[in-house]
């Protein structure tokens, strides 16, 4: 190689990478260029931001699903009284839709693409668009031992209902556009995935994960660049060294997981008969997974949209939960209420985990919703969506915000503003190219 193509690969080298780690160099003569820049959004004192999304099927009663007023004064229908005590750290979103989910008027026509907001195919085929969970999975889920925790409550339906796959209600994840992400179903296999054979790299040397590129890079650069690298790579070593002492003192002022390994048991195998307590160990599972940071990214469905449900727990066992959407009645609310105690329930213990001057919640981006409006009507014009918490400090909670009548109600331009707040910035994400400037 000539000194010339040598100098050309250096300036197009100025990271050094390993698994899970990406490390910038210092400027060299070696290297002419400084070529890309890595800026994390948070540095290594702050905790990492959360996306987690819960979702159950039908709707919601179609005279309980709203709030009005903001921060403490904020009032909530009944279906959303169970966040009282996160009002505060609440923003209720209305108006927002997916168009294409408009086009068969039907559940699976209007699950599919609810986190990505693309077409589906139709006639039993299997098409849709990779899910904003997954996307920012394989973005970012790299730094955690698990890239996304994808958890259910009901399994997966495979018939196919007015020409229209029941995959699609059965899947708001999609790793791809023809491939729904698998779902955890079973508690037990879902604490096997978190916990078992626990990933130590975390706990290594960052050097380690990067000494063969340092060691290839080394033989490449000039003497004074190899003394410039060595004392670069030796000020890291006692950083670390600094912090791990600091660790075992209990010094360290950084952020570090509240846990380190499970503060519960394995639960039982199989899926628990009970649905109160399926639902309940599937977010102590999400908690945990956020609390060990064992992954950033969680959905989890409740159910499936056209469920056939039933809950003795609540002594309504006479009717499924799809026909019971039907009714908007007072069983319809008291299941409603049910799901959203749920999602209260993982708010409050997040909001309980301090981590420095925020809690877990304030350092996460918890978001709430169905597929449609009201189960009787199977109205997708404007989708049933809540947000908790405070996305690390980059969102104004607290409020309601109305896009009903306005111009840009899209889905997928939350989602963009979502991203944002991750630090993936896309030109366009499914049918959207702009932001919700409020969010």
């Amino acid at each position: 190689m000539t000194n010339q193509q040598n100098q050309h690969s250096l300036s197009r080298r100025t990271l050094l990478r390993g698994l899970g780690v990406t490390m910038a160099l210092p400027w060299m003569e070696s290297m002419r260029v400084w070529g890309d820049v890595v800026k994390p959004k948070h540095d290594g004192s702050e905790a990492p931001l959360r996306f987690a999304c819960f979702f159950s099927g039908n709707g919601f009663h179609s005279k309980e699903w709203w709030a009005k007023g903001t921060g403490k004064e904020m009032t909530l229908g009944k279906v959303l009284e169970p966040f009282e005590k996160q009002k505060e750290k609440l923003t209720l979103i209305q108006g927002l839709y997916n168009e294409q989910a408009t086009k068969g008027n039907i559940h699976s026509s209007q699950t599919g693409n609810l986190l990505s907001g693309a077409p589906l195919a139709s006639g039993g085929a299997i098409r849709s668009g990779t899910s904003i969970d997954q996307l920012l999975a394989q973005k970012i889920g790299h730094q955690t031992k698990v890239p996304s925790l994808v958890l259910a409550c009901e399994p997966s339906m495979a018939a196919v209902h007015k020409n229209y796959s029941m995959l699609y209600s059965s899947h708001i994840s999609w790793s791809s556009p023809t491939t729904p992400t698998p779902l955890e179903l079973y508690p037990a296999l879902a604490f096997d995935r978190l916990f078992k054979n626990e990933d130590q790299q975390s706990d290594k040397s960052v050097l380690d994960a990067v000494q063969s590129e340092a060691s290839s890079l080394r033989k490449k650069i000039s003497h004074a660049d190899q003394l410039k690298l060595d004392e670069y790579l030796n000020s890291v070593r006692e950083v670390e060294q600094r912090i791990e002492r600091a660790g075992k003192q209990r010094e360290l002022q950084g952020w570090r997981p509240t846990l380190d390994k499970p503060n519960m048991p394995r639960p039982a195998e199989g899926v628990p008969q009970n649905i109160a307590e399926h639902m309940r160990l599937m977010c102590d599972m999400l908690v945990l997974a956020f609390q060990t940071d064992t992954t950033r990214f969680c959905t989890l469905k409740l159910n499936n949209d056209h469920s056939s449900l039933r809950f003795s727990n609540l002594g309504i066992d006479y009717m499924i939960h799809h026909l019971l959407s039907h009714t908007d009645g007072a069983d319809w609310l008291k299941v409603n209420r049910f799901f959203a105690e749920q999602v209260a329930y993982v708010a409050a213990k997040l909001d309980s985990i301090q981590e420095g001057e925020r809690s877990a919640l304030d350092n996460s981006v918890i978001m709430y919703c169905s597929s449609m409006l009201t189960g009787a009507s199977h109205d997708a014009s404007q989708l049933p969506l809540i947000l908790l918490g405070k996305g690390g400090g980059q969102l104004q909670t607290g409020r309601t915000l109305d896009y009903r009548g306005k111009p840009n109600r899209k889905m997928c331009s939350l989602y963009l503003s979502l991203m944002d707040k991750f630090g993936i910035k896309l030109d366009q994400f499914g049918d959207s190219n702009e932001r919700l400037v409020e969010i």
